[in-house]
């Protein structure tokens, strides 16, 4: 078993495991740590406790030290320097004519490298504009391609709940989302209600997706004949939420039931 504490780097970023050695450390900690991208600051979000070696990437780095006032302001200066990067780079990528969108640019706490996410359809050859970057910064250059998802994340912004995004405020990692999910739940399939900002299906279809298969399995399926205690009849939709059923008795007669109402459900087959 190994002694571990969960570190992040961005809010709502991926959790990487550190040894803690013998320093005292609770979460909301910020702790100077050596990653495969050079030295970082981050934020403790688990505490130290056990895990299996299976769970740990090796080899597992140990954390160097508790951040301190200065390590605070050397952060907050290479955030402001980050805007001076971004703005730069924009013109750069126009200056070669870029079929390429800037996204974010991030310093590695030492300014060992910096880096630079953008967006486009394809490859990209940037070779000229990396070249250009660093003779400008001097130092090391990385241009990283990432998704639609990932650009939502780190842009942020509110989606059609009207809350923040999901991704840029809980959720870690990205987990697939299948078009299932909304079939399962009965939602409208009309794209435009069930994609996110990012134009992808909204990660909070698998929220509720594993509750409602489970209910499902416990209730008749439309079409099924039914018995109530006023009649007899025939399904006519579902409601997993209040887990009831609509029942037509005839033409002009429909009730909603609960399902522990339905007293018999007769297979026609």
């Amino acid at each position: 078993m190994y002694t571990i504490v969960g570190v992040t780097f961005k809010e709502a970023g991926k959790i990487y495991y550190f040894d803690p050695k013998d320093i005292e450390l609770v979460v909301g900690d910020h702790v100077i740590v050596e990653t495969s991208r050079g030295t970082e600051i981050g934020e403790i979000v688990l505490a130290a406790h056990e895990v299996s070696e299976e769970e740990i990437v090796q080899p597992l780095k140990e954390v160097q030290r508790k951040a301190t006032s200065s390590d605070f302001k050397i952060k907050e200066k290479n955030e402001e320097e980050e805007e001076e990067a971004f703005d730069i780079c924009l013109k750069k990528i126009e200056e070669h004519g870029l079929p390429m969108k800037l996204i974010d640019v991030e310093y590695t706490f030492d300014k060992n490298k910096i880096i630079f996410y953008f967006t486009a359809d394809g490859r990209v050859d940037f070779r000229e504009l990396v070249k250009d970057l660093a003779a400008i910064f001097k130092t090391r250059i990385e241009l990283r391609q990432i998704g639609v998802r990932d650009e939502a994340k780190m842009v942020g912004g509110l989606g059609p709940c009207g809350r923040q995004l999901c991704c840029e405020t809980v959720l870690r990692d990205f987990e697939p989302i299948s078009i299932k999910m909304a079939k399962a739940q009965n939602l409208s399939l009309n794209p435009a209600k069930i994609s996110g900002i990012c134009g992808r299906l909204m990660c909070c279809l698998k929220y509720e997706c594993e509750n409602y298969k489970k209910t499902k399995k416990e209730m008749p399926d439309v079409g099924d004949e039914v018995e109530t205690n006023i009649g007899c009849g025939e399904i006519t939709n579902l409601n997993v939420v209040k887990e009831t059923v609509t029942v037509s008795l005839s033409d002009d007669e429909r009730i909603e039931v609960s399902i522990d109402e339905v007293e018999e459900v007769k297979d026609d087959k």
